[in-house]
């Protein structure tokens, strides 16, 4: 089925889940690297990876390779990690360098992306190293990590977020440091992951701990522009009540806020039916580094368990979206507003 041929319908209480091909579809899937990945905010890195001038980090966005970089002159930059001479790698991994080199045949290029140096290439006519730089992408930062967006005609990065920064500013995310980091590969399309996080349907059947630790009936999900939010009262792992908030910010980033701590979710499509789930924890110090060790051990393990559970829930549903008995399904208007709203942002990007 192409992405034009759905018809998505805003009423929530009429509406059909996109069909069962959209979670399985090459085609679709392309679409959506061109159409969505390639044209919003991505997380790519934090802040304090590029500090100082010559500082940088490799990434990828909609498959295209980029370098994010510390210019000399204190401007973070993002630019494409494609050699102009012949598509070589002109940087990996991350660290501090004075300039760019290609592993390939050389090319040399400033930390702005300028061509700086061309070796062996003497009498080529018609050739000018000022355009041969690097292209540019956009970049933002917002409390403390990086987002890079590959469309120039990008609207700038608070458009997206909205009010999103002022319901977290109580939080103080930009004085948490990485604490650890988890990679997830799972057997499911990335939207089938995306649908599970934004609805808490499910946490009575399938997250037994989750459900004990919460108020079921206070949760609630609140849809705004380009993101939503999951509120849910809940206790922590030493008793105490806190408030904990679920933001989901259009496609694929999840932000979980507690109030001594936050994690990110990035998912991320690998083929049509496999999903790269990024997990990053972030804290602010501690007493002790045992006491912290400790806190962060714990809420990892407990964030371990839930998602173990998700991923069976995922892979299942991947599997019976084969089926020759399922083409789409309705949404709990009590439950699912939030999913229904990411598909109807999905459905508008597609069918452009």
């Amino acid at each position: 089925m192409r992405a034009q041929d759905f018809k998505f319908d805003g009423r929530l209480e009429f509406a059909e889940t996109p069909p069962a091909s959209w979670y399985f579809d090459s085609e679709i899937l392309a679409g959506e690297k061109t159409k969505i990945f390639g044209r919003t905010w991505q997380l790519v890195g934090r802040s304090e990876q590029v500090i100082e001038p010559g500082e940088y980090f490799t990434a990828t966005v909609a498959d295209e390779p980029i370098i994010v970089a510390r210019g000399n002159d204190g401007q973070l930059r993002a630019f494409s990690n494609v050699c102009r001479h012949r598509a070589g790698q002109v940087a990996e991994g991350a660290g501090r360098r004075k300039s760019f080199q290609c592993l390939y045949h050389g090319w040399t290029y400033a930390l702005d992306g300028r061509l700086t140096g061309t070796p062996q290439f003497g009498g080529v006519q018609c050739f000018e190293k000022e355009a041969h730089a690097l292209p540019q992408f956009k970049i933002e930062i917002w409390n403390g990590l990086v987002f890079v967006n590959l469309d120039a005609e990008a609207l700038p990065l608070v458009e997206t977020f909205g009010d999103l920064t002022a319901r977290v500013r109580h939080a103080d995310m930009e004085r948490m440091r990485l604490a650890a980091r988890k990679d997830w590969y799972i057997d499911c399309n990335w939207k089938a992951y995306v649908d599970n996080y934004l609805e808490g349907y499910h946490i009575p059947y399938a997250h037994p701990s989750l459900n004990r630790a919460i108020d079921y009936p206070q949760y609630r999900t609140e849809t705004f522009p380009f993101y939503s939010i999951q509120h849910s009262p809940l206790k922590t792992l030493d008793g105490r009540e806190e408030a904990a908030q679920y933001f989901w910010v259009f496609p694929n980033l999840m932000i979980n806020v507690y109030p001594d701590n936050f994690s990110t979710n990035l998912i991320i499509p690998v083929t049509p039916e496999r999903t790269l789930t990024i997990f990053e924890w972030y804290f602010q110090d501690v007493e002790s580094e045992a006491a912290q060790e400790e806190r962060v051990r714990r809420t990892i393990e407990w964030s371990d368990e839930i998602q173990i559970e998700d991923i069976k829930l995922c892979e299942a549903v991947q599997r019976n979206l084969h089926s020759r008995t399922y083409t789409s399904g309705r949404y709990s208007v009590k439950r699912e507003n939030g999913v229904h709203h990411f598909h109807g942002l999905l459905a508008e990007r597609l069918q452009k």
